[in-house]
């Protein structure tokens, strides 16, 4: 390990810091403590005594996942994490108006309309209702970006990640509120400055909505929907309403200015609108830029998934799509959530690329981007976009992506 050289001084006054952490007093007072620098630079942390339990956790210092942000999303760094959960604090984020702050013991959801009984749940109400949990992907419907090489798995399709969400199944409030026979869509609203709003299918909360109060464990995060939110596994991420407050059912969609302006696009000489569901997909998260390999054995490694329900193989190809191998899928392959897959592959220093294509339950294969060009015309758009991706590996190691003509 290199040693940093630091001042006698400082390391006897512990005056450079490297870390704070929180622990609490024998007296029971919060007190906030730094990790010298020094306990971290030294080879021998047996020397040092460190911090005391404390109430939060940490990430080591020597750790810095961050999501890469801009005005209207975050995504998530796929390339930096191990598993399929993604921790709390790095799935991704988009808002139409921004994090609303709503006090969960004056938050209330509205079920009306086409309804028996008209009800208000409050946050309380919700949590006294049957719970469940279920591990399941979210992904935005804008989930592509593909023109230039220095591009990262984050970069590419950083707005997809996985938690356990739980709540209650809709299912249980709509027999509570006694639906009509003629529902058949219901009218979602969030409570963000945008009240963002769109129109869902009955049938969905029948099968498996969730209004979810819980994420990993704990809370869901603001960023993520606190107090509550709508949760519809499998579909694009704008459908699962952030801040619900209200639901309407109706015997038509409402044609919101979210599902007419915008999550709706061209086919060829046709408009598609009400595209719900997310197709197949995968991404390899190594190696993948900005990453550098040696020659000799390298374990590829990657994540996918399908809207559709469980992911049924994973191929890879080593020799830019010459041919395809099967890859291992870990277990359990859960439905609607990212599956990790793995394959060990001996590189003998040649310039190639590397592919992933995932093939789901239903027997739809991902395409490559030529194959959606094909489908749905140069001018597809930005949405619902799933194409095999493919990193350029050169003879010193270095990891690029491989972007191709879309217009």
């Amino acid at each position: 390990m290199n040693i940093k050289k630091i001042s006698r001084r400082t390391l006897l006054g512990g005056a450079a810091t490297a870390a704070v952490v929180l622990f609490k007093s024998s007296y029971g007072k919060m007190i906030q403590a730094a990790i010298p620098e020094s306990a971290l630079l030294t080879d021998d942390p047996t020397k040092i005594q460190g911090p005391p339990p404390g109430e939060l956790g940490t990430r080591s210092p020597f750790e810095h996942p961050v999501k890469k942000a801009s005005d209207i999303s975050s995504r998530t760094p796929l390339q930096d994490l191990y598993g399929t959960i993604t921790p709390s604090d790095l799935h991704y984020e988009r808002h139409h108006g921004g994090v609303p702050a709503i006090d969960p013991h004056k938050y209330e959801l509205l079920i009306h309309g086409m309804v028996d009984k008209p009800m208000v749940f409050t946050l309380a109400d919700l949590k006294r209702f049957p719970s469940v949990s279920r591990i399941c992907f979210l992904e935005c419907s804008g989930n592509f970006r593909g023109s230039k090489e220095t591009l990262s798995p984050q970069e590419i399709c950083g707005l997809t990640s996985q938690s356990e969400w739980t709540g209650v199944m809709l299912s249980t409030l709509l027999r509570e509120v006694g639906v009509q026979p003629k529902a058949s869509w219901f009218l979602a609203e969030g409570s963000d400055a945008a009240v963002m709003t769109r129109s869902i299918p009955v049938k969905k909360g029948w099968d498996d909505a969730m209004i979810v109060y819980a994420q990993n464990g704990e809370a869901i995060r603001p960023e993520q929907g606190y107090p509550a939110r709508l949760f519809l596994p499998g579909w694009e991420g704008n459908t699962s309403v952030k801040w619900l407050r209200r639901i309407e059912l109706s015997d038509q969609p409402y044609m919101t200015r979210e599902e007419t302006s915008k999550y709706t696009y061209s086919v060829k000489d046709r408009i598609r609108q009400f595209s719900f569901e997310m197709d197949a997909r995968s991404i390899i998260t190594y190696p993948a830029f900005p990453q550098q390999v040696e020659k000799g054995w390298i374990e590829i490694r990657g994540i996918a998934w399908s809207g559709w329900g469980k992911i049924a193989k994973v191929e890879i190809s080593t020799d830019n799509g010459k041919s395809w191998q099967l890859a291992r899928l870990q277990e359990p392959v859960l439905d609607k959530a990212h599956t990790a897959f793995r394959y060990l592959w001996q590189w003998n220093g040649d310039t190639t690329a590397i592919l992933s294509r995932a093939t789901d339950e239903t027997g739809y294969t991902q395409p490559s981007l030529q194959q959606l060009i094909a489908a749905r015309g140069a001018d597809m758009g930005g949405y619902h976009l799933n194409p095999v991706t493919a990193w350029v590996i050169q003879r010193d190691g270095k990891v690029l992506f491989r972007p191709e003509k879309w217009k």
